[in-house]
């Protein structure tokens, strides 16, 4: 037992400095200050430069400029990480994988000084096209949650990874959920010189600096699977010399708990199929979810909504109230469900909520359907935790940084068709986009039932030649 203990690692103060919670949470408290001082930011903008456009108008054209705008900005956001992602995660995969934490979060602070630079020398906005390309190629948000993903997994067993993912995604969500609501009171109640944005974006930045200094300086790499030489050997010369059965209680059961469970076993072969059907399943869903998500800010902003900053940072909160819920449907449903079966009623989830969206007339409808969503993160996560079951440890940074490459190109193509379909039909139906992401939600559900069948079937040929190993120990 004092081997496992030892080779776990580590004491309980060297443990919690593995921890990437306090990392994910800062940094989304300060992303959550980001967006809604950008939006804002630029709505004001766009409104100095129409003000002498007629009053029956104006909300129109800033509607369209506002929209113009964040094309733009996510095409550059979305595209410049192509040119350094894979080779930044490539790096720490093979030198520290830190530098996929702490490179994304210095591009960040960075990036994020120049919008406090517009407000208080009155850039034009166009300057935050330059901000987008600087975070991108520093590796931005596909780099960073790839990090993220990465330690989270090495972190953790096998059995329990997808729980613990969640619990990072659920940390993500309760500090965008803080940080949302407190961000459009700042916004309104907090500026210099009439400069509205100023405290926001400079707390904002504070924030990531901590997060900067607290990755590099305090966040250690967890032990990666199969760095327990120690207790890998004590463990096969054991089952060499008697079978498990025969073995004392503290030593069965020693490989259980902490960091080094299953460290005598060797990795299952990766299926190519079940991992190509895992990166369709979560295109595909993404496809639906950032069309949706990205016209959703215009949408609350126009007629017969008309939120303003206060009411835009309580809905941004109820979105990341989805967090908790599916960290609990996780914890539930992992107990009685598959991983399929629990990304299914993810996609259901979204895909009712988005459809009452799209009717969406008065602000108590939005809240309800915000509430049917509360299933809606379940999917990517569980993707993400089937996609580690079959790849080695040391593949873990490039799988999730692949992967997240894949969903960024989607993103970025399905964000600019939204978003001028949403421009074509605000004067007809602006819910309509709304329709188009619940109709692709139904469509993820059809890579699913083959992936649910191939998993079933490795999953028995896995048991059957476990089985028959442990038979020939025994005999042996």
């Amino acid at each position: 037992m004092k081997g496992a203990i030892e080779c776990g690692g580590v004491g309980e103060g060297m443990a919690v400095r593995t921890w990437i919670e306090p990392v994910v949470a800062g940094a989304q408290v300060a992303s959550s200050f980001y967006d809604t001082g950008l939006l804002l930011v630029v709505k004001n903008y766009y409104n100095r430069t129409n003000s002498t456009a007629p009053a029956h108008v104006l909300e129109d054209l800033q509607q369209k400029a506002v929209s113009d705008f964040y094309i733009i900005y996510n095409l550059v956001l979305g595209l410049s990480p192509l040119l350094t992602a894979y080779g930044l995660t490539k790096l720490g995969d093979k030198k520290n994988r830190k530098i996929t934490i702490c490179f994304p979060l210095l591009g960040y602070l960075v990036s994020r000084s120049l919008l406090l630079l517009l407000i208080l020398l009155g850039w034009p906005i166009e300057v935050m096209y330059g901000a987008a390309a600087l975070n991108g190629l520093t590796g931005g948000f596909t780099t960073y949650w790839a990090g993220v993903m990465a330690l989270g997994a090495l972190g953790s067993s096998e059995h329990r990874r997808s729980l613990r993912l969640i619990v990072i995604e659920l940390t993500y969500g309760m500090a965008g959920f803080l940080g949302s609501i407190a961000s459009g009171h700042i916004f309104v109640h907090s500026h210099i010189s009439y400069r509205q944005g100023t405290v926001l974006v400079a707390s904002s930045i504070a924030v990531y600096a901590f997060c900067f200094l607290y990755s590099f300086f305090v966040l250690k790499v967890p032990t990666t699977e199969g760095t327990c030489p120690a207790y890998t050997a004590h463990s096969k010369l054991k089952d060499i010399d008697q079978p498990d059965s025969q073995l004392p209680e503290d030593e069965r059961t020693a490989g259980s708990s902490g960091s080094c469970e299953d460290k005598g076993r060797g990795p299952l072969a990766p299926s190519k199929l079940i991992i190509a059907m895992l990166f369709i399943g979560a295109v595909l869903y993404d496809l639906a979810v950032v069309g949706a998500m990205d016209v959703l800010p215009l949408f609350l902003l126009k007629k017969p909504l008309s939120w303003g900053p206060v009411e835009i940072g309580y809905g941004n909160a109820a979105g990341y109230m989805i967090f908790i819920t599916s960290f609990l449907g996780v914890f539930v449903f992992s107990k009685y469900l598959r991983d399929t079966t629990m990304i299914i009623i993810g996609i259901l989830s979204f895909s009712v909520g988005i459809l009452i969206m799209a009717f969406v007339r008065r602000t108590f409808l939005f809240y309800v359907a915000r509430a049917i969503m509360l299933f809606a993160l379940i999917p990517l996560p569980t993707i993400r935790s089937l996609l580690s079951k079959h790849v080695q440890g040391s593949s873990y940074g490039k799988v999730f940084v692949l992967l997240q490459l894949s969903l960024v190109i989607t993103g970025v193509a399905t964000s600019t068709a939204f978003n001028k379909i949403y421009q074509n039909i605000l004067d007809w139906f602006s819910g309509f986009c709304f329709i188009l992401s619940c109709v692709a939600g139904w469509g993820r559900i059809l890579p699913l039932v083959p992936l649910k069948k191939q998993t079933n079937k490795q999953t028995k040929n896995t048991q059957a030649l476990e089985h028959s190993w442990i038979a020939f120990m025994v005999r042996g």
